[in-house]
């Protein structure tokens, strides 16, 4: 089943854009999501498994830089985007 999620992380301790790109580059390294970040937020989508699997380790990751610090996810079941970055 397909799955896409958007994704907001606030850090509350430390250098926000350092924490923020390092969480996006742990979600890129995943391979198997499509990736697409824009100002506000980034978006996510891929296969259910391979989704959960790429936020539950970025947030991992995150948690091991970061004292604290809040994720927002919003996820859409049987959906999935395929839109590249802009640029």
């Amino acid at each position: 089943m397909e799955l896409s999620a958007e994704l907001s992380l606030y850090p509350l301790t430390g250098d926000v854009d350092t924490s923020v790109l390092a969480f996006i580059d742990d979600l890129h390294d995943s391979g198997q999501i499509s990736v697409v970040t824009n100002t506000m937020s980034t978006q996510i989508s891929g296969e259910w498994d391979a989704v959960m699997s790429a936020v539950n380790i970025a947030l991992k990751r995150s948690s091991e830089r970061l004292d604290r610090q809040v994720l927002v996810v919003k996820y859409l079941p049987s959906h999935r985007i395929e839109i590249g970055a802009e640029g």
